[in-house]
C-alpha cells in the first residue's frame, strides 16, 4: 500500500510548518482515531507519555482508549521550531473524566516527516493537572477550534 501525499510536505518553511501544526490540531480535535492515523506513516513510531506505539493500528487503538476516557477533549497546538523535515510543537488540551472532573494537559511534541508529509516519528511529553471548571479556557463547540479563538501564547499557557 502506498501512502497518499499529505501537504504540506518537507522541506518546511515557517508558513508550511505553521499550516502543518494547524492541520494536526484540527485532526486531533475531530477525536476520530482513524482520521488522525492517516497523517502518519503505516509504520509510524510514537512515544506518548509512557506508552509506545508502532503503526497505524496501534495509533488507532491508543487514541480510541484516550478519547474513551478524556471526554469533551479540546486541544490547541502551537509551532515551537522547525527545520527541513522536523517540527516541534507545544500544546495544551482540556478534558473531563466521566465523573465530571476537569483537567488540563500541557506538553511538547517532536515530529519527523517523510517526503510525502506523513509523520513517521512522534515523541510526546505530557503533564496533566486537575483544574476547576472555573479555570477552563476552551469553550468552543467540539471539533475544530475557531480561527478567532486565542492560541496558547494569547492565553498565557
Amino acid at each position: 500500500m502506498t501512502d497518499a501525499i499529505r501537504p504540506p510536505v518537507p522541506p518546511f518553511t515557517r508558513e508550511t510548518a505553521t499550516e502543518k501544526v494547524r492541520l494536526a490540531e484540527d485532526a486531533w480535535n475531530s477525536r476520530d482515531p482513524q482520521r488522525v492515523s492517516l497523517g502518519y506513516t503505516v509504520d509510524s513510531r510514537w512515544r506518548n507519555r509512557s506508552e509506545f506505539a508502532t503503526g497505524r493500528e496501534a495509533i488507532v487503538a491508543l487514541l480510541t482508549r484516550k478519547w474513551n476516557t478524556e471526554l469533551d477533549y479540546r486541544l490547541i497546538k502551537e509551532l515551537w521550531v522547525y527545520d527541513a523535515h522536523r517540527i516541534a510543537v507545544r500544546f495544551a488540551y482540556e478534558h473531563r473524566d466521566d465523573a465530571g472532573h476537569w483537567y488540563r494537559s500541557y506538553g511538547n511534541e517532536n515530529w519527523e516527516f517523510d517526503e510525502n508529509g506523513l509523520m513517521h516519528t512522534r515523541h510526546a511529553s505530557i503533564n496533566t493537572l486537575p483544574i476547576a471548571a472555573s479555570q477552563r479556557r476552551y469553550f468552543w463547540t467540539l471539533g475544530r477550534r475557531p480561527d478567532d479563538h486565542p492560541g496558547l501564547s494569547d492565553l498565557g499557557f
